[in-house]
């Protein structure tokens, strides 16, 4: 290795000169640096430029006897030694600034003024030693060799970093961690090589080291006065961060005040601007709003019915349905809403959600009138939140309405009341809160306490083709001790699960009761076309005869295979088997659990592993069925409930048209009972078959329900001037009418187009799997397909 140094030192000791010279043209344009350490490490780079500069030099002339060669070898190696005590002398100048500086002292540490002096005397006897020859003496050849005094000259640069240490030991807390490397690097390095220094004759390790830790000095403070920035950024930003999070806390409370304000005019308005800022929210998120955009739709729609603060209490008050002063009033709020909001000039988009959301898409919203895209798009998102929290909570003058009205008007009213692409993600919000709220409702309470007769009805338990055991124990209600006590059910159809009485929400939750049961023998039939007896154990006990206070346990079995129910009641008095006819398939089964002056307690539903096929339940009446029609290309198919039943499906391999005639069932009511166009891949070619794998559902009414799981979608819908409205929409569809679907398949793409009732739609999927095989299949919700053709 040292043989090596040696033939290539020259190159290194050049190469370190030009790294020197580097660090001294960057620290003239270094900001980052106090003057003074500036120039303290100018003066180290200086010094050892020059140092190893010399050292070269004094290589290169070393036993040249021209007259230049004479003078030079003197005048470098004087200055190699001198030089060397005055690296010693900067590092101690940057030592003492440091802890100066840094350190908070009035005067630098003894240590180091003692080093200085030390350094001064080295740089002397330097001098000294040119004119005696203590430290080397050169030959007749002009060739270098050790003096007597040689050793003498490493005492300095050995005994003073030693010393230098002890202070950056003592004072180790002032320096940060790179600081205090380089500066052990500093000192040691040197130190090592100085050892070797003895041992290597002819090679300048100890110059090459001391100029090597010198540039090391400076990367390493530029280093750590990066972190420091780094540090101060980080600082800076928690501190924003922390001065954001006060602001955002009080723009909260004063949002929040605002609110009060106007919950507090009226009592039906609690929590409803934090529902409508929810909502909102989540539409932006779902179109892809950036986070920050979200804040801004969040509290613009918090605070957009701030008006209401300015609107007359008798309105508002009001307890029957608003007349035309009240609505005109009402019409003053987004006004009102942008004067209160018009003075916070940092938030503009306030203005726009307070001012802008009663403007509907087909420009007959208010107060100015805009359409389309002149409407600003946070309005657009907060003005389909506010209609649904309107739809769904409860006024003075009216109860709240079903999600699924709100949501047939969201499909009604896209691209007319509502934006197109707004409404169709609250479309998809209702279904997901629909579907959780579902999952959330099988867990049945445990226990209802029963006073007069169905004033309390536990929630529906669902009918299906997988049995169910019900299972509960019964007393008489506490200090209940004449009259009649026991538990009942109620077999019903309601969408919303619960049990209704008066008109209006018997229309609004398509409510039907098909009739009550109690466990003694007794029903009282309303809803349906047959109930038969299969069989009746009685017990030995007799009812009457127990004591109220009994704790006695009850159970149900149920299972439904189309429209028929088999129902067994099993209690004290008796066990009953029961079948039950529908009305028809359409309709769904559930089961409330009441009674009358009656505790029931430890309710258990849990499933039986049985599940009805078809002959499992004998028919005591015919079959309803709206598909005895003539068939074509496919057998027709009755949809009773959506999806329960398909078609066959159809391989697309170029193009495909399918015509078909359609009905909806006497039960369907709303726009999207109605035929759906499925595309999918399965490997026995039929829906939800083995390995399927759904591209697209599209339903005629214009939805599009299809997940981006297995295929990329792109949905287009328009309403031609044909469309004659939703109203006749229904109708015709009620009594019946021809659909026309093609499809073609262009490789993993397909693209499908329908036009019906002046309702067109292309739908353009990209498949991202192909397996090959890609199907079309007809279904629906609630109709009749029949007569499908071909073509």
């Amino acid at each position: 290795m040292f043989a090596l140094m040696k033939e290539y030192q020259l190159d290194i000791m050049l190469f370190l000169c030009g790294a020197c010279a580097t660090m001294v043209f960057l620290l003239l344009f270094t900001r980052f640096l106090s003057p003074s350490r500036k120039r303290t490490l100018i003066f180290m780079e200086v010094v050892a430029f020059f140092l190893l500069w010399f050292d070269r030099m004094a290589y290169i002339y070393a036993g040249d006897l021209s007259l230049t060669g004479y003078y030079m070898v003197r005048i470098s190696n004087f200055f190699v030694f001198f030089l060397t005590s005055a690296i010693v002398f900067g590092f101690n100048r940057y030592l003492m600034d440091w802890t100066v500086t840094e350190g908070g002292m009035k005067s630098p540490p003894r240590r180091l003024r003692e080093v200085g002096m030390i350094s001064a005397l080295g740089m002397a006897l330097a001098v000294i030693s040119a004119f005696t020859n203590f430290y080397y003496y050169f030959d007749g050849s002009n060739r270098y060799h050790r003096g007597s005094g040689f050793l003498v000259a490493y005492i300095i640069p050995v005994i003073c970093p030693i010393i230098q240490y002890t202070v950056i030991r003592q004072y180790r807390k002032i320096f940060s961690r790179l600081i205090y490397i380089s500066m052990v690097l500093y000192i040691f390095v040197p130190i090592g090589c100085g050892i070797l220094q003895i041992f290597a004759y002819g090679i300048s390790i100890v110059n090459m080291s001391m100029v090597a830790v010198s540039i090391a000095l400076y990367i390493f403070s530029y280093i750590d006065i990066n972190d420091e920035v780094e540090r101060a950024h980080r600082i800076e930003l928690e501190n924003m961060e922390i001065e954001q999070t006060h602001m955002k806390r009080l723009f909260d409370q004063t949002a929040t005040a605002f609110v009060s304000a106007v919950e507090k005019k009226d009592s039906y308005a609690t929590g409803v601007s934090a529902r409508v800022a929810d909502y909102a929210r989540r539409i932006a998120e779902m179109s892809g709003k950036s986070a920050d955009e979200c804040e801004k739709v969040y509290y613009s729609a918090l605070l957009h019915d701030v008006g209401m603060i300015g609107i007359p209490d008798k309105v508002i008050k009001n307890e029957a349905d608003p007349g035309k002063w009240d609505a005109e009033a009402m019409r003053l709020k987004p006004v009102l809403g942008r004067e209160i909001l018009s003075n916070i000039t940092e938030y503009p988009y306030l203005v726009q959600g307070a001012y802008s959301s009663h403007e509907r898409y087909n420009g007959t919203g208010y107060p100015e009138g805009l359409k389309g895209e002149e409407i600003p798009e946070i309005a657009r998102i907060i003005g389909v939140a506010d209609a649904y929290v309107a739809m769904t909570t409860r006024k003075r003058f009216r109860d709240a309405r079903p999600s699924f009205v709100a949501r047939e008007a969201f499909v009604k009213g896209a691209g007319e009341t509502f934006d197109p692409e707004f409404a169709d993600i609250m479309v998809k919000i209702i279904d997901m809160d629909s579907g959780a709220q579902a999952e959330e409702t099988e867990n049945i309470e445990t226990e209802i306490s029963c006073g007069e007769y169905r004033d309390q009805v536990l929630r529906g338990i669902p009918v299906e083709n997988d049995a169910i055991r019900i299972s509960f124990r019964c007393t008489a209600a506490e200090g209940f001790s004449d009259g009649f006590s026991a538990p009942s059910i109620i077999l019903f159809d309601s969408y919303d699960r619960r049990i209704h009485d008066d008109k209006k929400t018997i229309d609004e939750y398509r409510y039907l009761e098909y009739g009550e049961f109690w466990f003694d023998d007794h029903e009282i039939s309303t809803g349906v076309r047959r109930i038969e007896t299969v069989s009746i154990d009685r017990k030995q006990s007799v009812y009457a005869e127990k004591k109220k206070d009994a704790d006695t346990p009850y159970e149900i079995v149920a299972v439904r295979f189309e429209d028929h129910v088999r129902l067994i009641m099993d209690g004290p008095v008796c066990r009953r088997e029961m079948i039950i006819a529908l009305p028809d398939s359409t309709r769904s089964v559930y089961i409330g659990l009441t009674g009358e002056h009656c505790e029931i307690r430890d309710i258990v539903t849990e499933p039986t592993g049985e599940t009805a096929g078809a002959g499992d339940i004998p028919r005591i009446a015919e079959a309803v069925s709206f598909i005895d029609h003539m068939e074509s290309d496919i057998k027709n198919v009755q949809v009773d409930r959506t999806r329960s039943a398909s078609t066959d499906g159809i391989e697309l391999k170029d193009r495909l048209k399918l015509v078909f005639h359609t009905t909806t069932l006497p039960g369907a009511s709303l726009v999207w009972h109605c035929p759906y166009v499925v595309l999918f891949y399965s490997e026995n070619g039929c829906v939800d078959g083995p390995d399927y794998r759904e591209y697209a559902l599209i339903k005629l009414n214009g939805e599009n329900e299809g997940t981006d799981e297995f295929a990329q979608n792109r949905f287009v819908m328009k309403r031609k001037d044909a469309f004659p409205g939703w109203k006749v929409w229904k109708e015709t569809n009620k009594a019946g009418m021809e659909c026309t679907v093609s499809a073609e398949r262009k490789g993993n793409r397909i693209e499908l187009r329908t036009e019906n009732l002046g309702i067109a739609i292309e739908n353009t999927s990209t498949i991202a799997e192909d397996k090959g095989a890609v199907y079309v299949a007809l279904t629906g919700d609630q109709v009749a397909l029949t007569d499908i053709r071909i073509l």
